[in-house]
């Protein structure tokens, strides 16, 4: 059995009581919950922003800035989800349990930090950059669908009540 999941009759369990009882009582708990929705939503706003530059030419800077913003909003949520990851499973990154989704999370910060430096370095045109942009973004929606997919499992692999019968 891999450190870290529990294996039960209704199938895998994320966490043991142990790490479920870490989660509920880090503080970096209620950062990730509150950060995952900003930064979903700082995405969208810079990909219309990223689109209406690839379609009609205007709004490069403002393209431009969104994607800085998305790309640091990443940076502190992989940050915080580091520590995180550290509080509840031990280690900093790459915990059994989201083994996987850390590993999409890598391609997204390498294709952010690829943009950035480009950016600076101005070794792509605008076109080159938003659609760097763009891919990084696709890729980010992988990463956010497994995070809630694991979310749903979690909920659905917890510990329910027992029933007192009447």
């Amino acid at each position: 059995m891999a450190q870290g999941i529990n294996h039960n009759a209704g199938g895998v369990r994320l966490y043991t009581d142990e790490q479920r009882r870490r989660r509920d009582a880090s503080r970096w708990t209620m950062v990730q919950g509150v950060l995952a929705p900003v930064q979903f939503v700082i995405c969208i706003v810079s990909a219309v922003l990223v689109v209406r530059f690839l379609m009609t030419g205007e709004g490069y800077v403002a393209a431009t800035v969104s994607v800085v913003i998305k790309t640091f909003a990443l940076y502190t949520i992989m940050v915080t989800g580091a520590i995180w990851e550290k509080e509840v499973f031990g280690q900093y990154l790459l915990a059994p349990a989201f083994f996987w989704e850390d590993m999409v999370s890598f391609l997204v910060i390498a294709l952010h930090t690829i943009y950035l430096v480009a950016l600076f370095a101005g070794s792509m045109t605008p076109e080159q950059l938003m659609i760097t942009a763009l891919v990084a973004y696709a890729l980010y929606t992988v990463n956010a669908a497994q995070f809630i997919w694991k979310l749903r499992q979690a909920r659905l692999s917890a510990p329910q009540p027992q029933e007192v019968p009447a």
